[in-house]
């Protein structure tokens, strides 16, 4: 066990260099200048000013120096925990900016990938061996499976919030209340939140149930399966084998998924002005803000890093077959 988490530690540590130094590049690939956006919002005509802004800005933000060095005080200062200041919202810190932006994401992310998760699971496996629940299911399934995530946005925007009025389609709260711990405020973000976590929600729930209905169907029909049928061995606990080695997949399947159902989340919430990263990292392109948009991306990195390596724990403690190996290669 120790030398598996060693190894797995060893190979998200290289991931995780090569995603900060992508994470550094690409921002300074987008056309345009930071240090010009600055300086037009400030509206100043005068050159000896502009002049001398350039050259204050340009140092605060190290943005005179040579790239290599950039690089390396990049470096040094997301070790010492500094993501640097926002050029669209100076002199706030960017850690500051992304701290007011995480909760909604993971507010609104985190149960939708979770419910779908369990939800869709146990519908496909009692869709495989219920014939009126699978013909709905299935093509139920693949429907939800093949919408993009921000049509369906709009369309849960326009039908349950425009035409219905149910929901607000914009915001994290109303902008007539102030943030509070009181019933108004509380519902009123529980408001703002379903539709955005419902998109999510209906997004990946076809496939998780498409797949564990295909995933039981397969194992009812593995030799397994059948030679415990003829031993006269209880329907329901050959069912409960099947039940158990298919979630193995879907395990993997959710690791696997974690960076796509992420971008669904970041599109997801530019739909719907959701105060979260997604729309932080909309904004941070439209003002060519270098630091916010590096700071957004390395908290997803990260996230996703996490979330697959306790994924990876996870399925060593649920699969005793890769228990098994692992002993083995230690023996």
């Amino acid at each position: 066990m120790r030398t598996y988490l060693l190894r797995k530690l060893l190979v998200y540590g290289l991931t995780f260099v090569v995603a900060v130094t992508l994470n550094w590049i690409l921002p300074r690939l987008m056309p345009g200048d930071p240090i010009q956006t600055m300086l037009n919002r400030a509206a100043t005509a005068h050159p000896e000013s502009i002049a001398a802004m350039r050259e204050y800005y340009e140092n605060v933000f190290g943005l005179d120096l040579p790239m290599w060095q950039q690089y390396l005080n990049y470096w040094a200062a997301l070790l010492g925990g500094d993501l640097g200041t926002s050029v669209w919202l100076f002199p706030t810190p960017v850690a500051d900016i992304i701290l007011t932006a995480v909760p909604y994401t993971l507010g609104m992310m985190l149960p939708a990938i979770l419910l779908s998760w369990v939800v869709g699971n146990r519908i496909g496996a009692l869709a495989a061996r219920s014939r009126w629940l699978d013909n709905t299911v299935l093509p139920v399934g693949y429907i939800l499976t093949a919408m993009p995530y921000m049509w369906l946005a709009i369309c849960l925007a326009w039908s349950l919030g425009i035409v219905a009025g149910w929901f607000p389609v914009a915001g994290g709260y109303d902008f007539s209340l102030r943030p509070t711990l009181s019933w108004t405020f509380v519902l009123d973000l529980l408001e703002h939140w379903f539709l955005p976590f419902l998109s999510l929600f209906l997004v990946q729930l076809g496939g998780w149930a498409i797949g564990m209905r295909n995933l039981i169907i397969y194992e009812l029909e593995s030799d397994y399966a059948n030679y415990l049928d003829a031993l006269g061995a209880p329907r329901g606990m050959i069912r409960g084998y099947a039940f158990r080695n298919a979630m193995l997949p879907q395990v993997t399947g959710l690791a696997l998924q974690l960076g796509t159902v992420i971008g669904g989340a970041l599109v997801t919430e530019v739909v719907f002005a959701y105060p979260g990263l997604g729309k932080l990292i909309l904004s941070a392109i439209q003002n060519q803000d270098y630091f916010l948009l590096q700071g957004s991306l390395l908290f997803i990195v990260i996230g996703v890093l996490i979330a697959n390596f306790v994924i990876d724990i996870v399925y060593v403690l649920v699969d005793p077959r890769t228990r098994a190996g692992m002993q083995g290669a230690t023996a």
